[in-house]
């Protein structure tokens, strides 16, 4: 099965993905823009639409779709427009993209649990939309933060530093 995530930098939401027990593969990209075969650096001009996301195949037998929502939501700040910690633009909002109505149907279900949690003071403003089209991004991203021994690229944030 399929998911496709975006949460700021793909850096860190792909190491973090990288630890749970079912995940088969994982591979940072672009997606929800409106130009084809984008590079990095169309991406990062802002003006191709495209999120840098993660698209992670996983085993339903060991993670389930509503555990991954929950890291998902767990590794960023969900309130926070078009932003993750330094990182600012488009290119760094929060999505979901779905693969199926019964994710969509999953997805909506689990922001409308955690926008009525009370855990943020500020409206989540994740973005649930289908999933068109995915490009993997060049080699060199993908997996960077293990290649390159970086400890993490500051996405895992600690409940009270998000809390908005």
């Amino acid at each position: 099965m399929k998911v496709t995530f975006a949460a700021g930098c793909f850096w860190g939401v792909e190491a973090e993905f990288q630890k749970v027990k079912g995940i088969k593969s994982t591979m940072v990209g672009y997606t929800g823009g409106n130009f084809k075969n984008p590079t990095y650096h169309d991406v990062c001009s802002g003006k191709t639409g495209h999120a840098e996301a993660i698209q992670i195949e996983y085993d339903p037998d060991l993670v389930s779709y509503e555990q991954l929502l929950e890291i998902f939501w767990n590794i960023h700040d969900p309130t926070t427009l078009n932003r993750q910690g330094p990182d600012v633009g488009t290119q760094y909002r929060s999505a979901i993209f779905f693969h199926s109505q019964e994710q969509e149907k999953f997805a909506i279900k689990s922001k409308e649990n955690l926008q009525n949690s009370g855990r943020y003071h500020n409206k989540v403003v994740t973005e649930i939309i289908p999933v068109l089209s995915f490009y993997k991004a060049e080699e060199y991203h993908q997996k960077y933060i293990e290649k390159s021994g970086l400890g993490s690229c500051g996405i895992a944030m600690s409940n009270q530093e998000m809390q908005s």
